[in-house]
């Protein structure tokens, strides 16, 4: 698209984002919630970026953590009104740009296995899967967000 504007969410942009990601993301987290936004906002101001049309309607969503030792993404996700159109790409790029500018040196992604329309924006970022490699959780029990 390229009437897009690529910008940092700031805490006036929560609740759409919560709001959006019910409709653009897939899948939830347990930290999808707005104190659990907050506190990335908070912590790192530019790590949540967002794709906006011309008209101001919320188009997409990234988050790029850097921990200061690996570059992480999270949460990207177009507006099914928007898909096919550039605007994932465009989120990689500011992600990936924001990555070189703090010094890092490779991204991973979070992609649900169950995903395949996600795999197929991946690859064509050339982004692959690690197989070697598995996620392991715990939630942190008695723990807000």
């Amino acid at each position: 698209m390229d009437d897009l504007r690529i910008r940092a969410a700031s805490p006036a942009d929560l609740d759409a984002v919560l709001a959006f990601w019910k409709v653009a993301a897939e899948g939830t987290s347990i930290s999808d919630d707005r104190a659990g936004v907050e506190r990335l906002v908070a912590r790192d101001p530019e790590a949540l970026i967002l794709a906006e049309t011309a008209a101001g309607a919320l188009a997409g969503t990234v988050i790029a953590g850097f921990d200061g030792w690996r570059c992480h993404l999270y949460r990207l996700a177009v507006h099914p009104d928007h898909r096919r159109r550039g605007v994932g790409a465009a989120l990689l790029a500011a992600a990936e740009e924001r990555f070189a500018d703090l010094g890092g040196r490779r991204a991973d992604a979070m992609v649900l296995d169950r995903n395949a329309l996600a795999h197929h924006a991946w690859r064509a970022a050339r982004y692959a899967p690690q197989p070697e490699w598995s996620r392991w959780v715990k939630p942190l029990e008695g723990r807000e967000g």
